[in-house]
């Protein structure tokens, strides 16, 4: 097991390889495919982002809701494949270096993690009300009228994932046996 901690160096990224098992450490951010792209369209627009990506994870989950008394409901990862459109121009340009999901990516984003040094880690779908007891915080930080996909930053100690594609261009559901 490797513990990462956030933000992503390219030291902790390089080290990585596919099918290995990560835990995860820090602050990272949720978004879909919604809040993917109205960030996309403010770099469209030369606008700033709400939240500086530089070296951080994106998980791509949308709550449930907060029963009280808990930090947050079920949070489950969504299929990754999309955010596949969106996903190489916040690598490129926003410097993002993780996400988290379920599922394959397409051959341009695989080829983007290699190029721009990143990884994409799969968390267990199915398993949300579990991925919840190792989210410590959360705060919508952007796009609160999206609802469950507002971007929230979580603060999170050891959330479980599997390295699928590494910054070498491997990729774990393409291996032999």
């Amino acid at each position: 097991m490797i513990n990462l901690t956030t933000p992503l160096t390219e030291d902790q990224i390089l080290n990585l390889k596919a099918g290995d098992l990560v835990t995860i450490t820090g602050v990272i951010y949720t978004a879909r495919d919604a809040a993917h792209k109205r960030l996309v369209e403010l770099i469209d627009q030369g606008k700033d982002l709400p939240v500086d990506l530089k070296g951080q994870i994106i998980y791509y989950a949308g709550p449930t809701p907060t029963k009280p008394g808990e930090v947050i409901g079920s949070i489950g990862p969504t299929t990754s494949g999309r955010m596949d459109t969106y996903a190489p121009i916040l690598m490129e340009k926003c410097g993002l270096k993780g996400m988290v999901g379920k599922g394959q990516r397409n051959q341009e984003v695989i080829n983007s993690v290699k190029e721009n040094k990143c990884v994409y880690m799969a968390a267990t779908g199915g398993a949300g009300a579990l991925l919840r007891k190792y989210i410590k915080s959360c705060e919508i930080v952007a796009y609160e009228d999206l609802g469950c996909e507002a971007i929230r930053k979580l603060t999170v100690e050891r959330l479980p994932a599997l390295v699928i594609n590494d910054a070498k261009g491997n990729d774990y559901y393409r291996k032999q046996n």
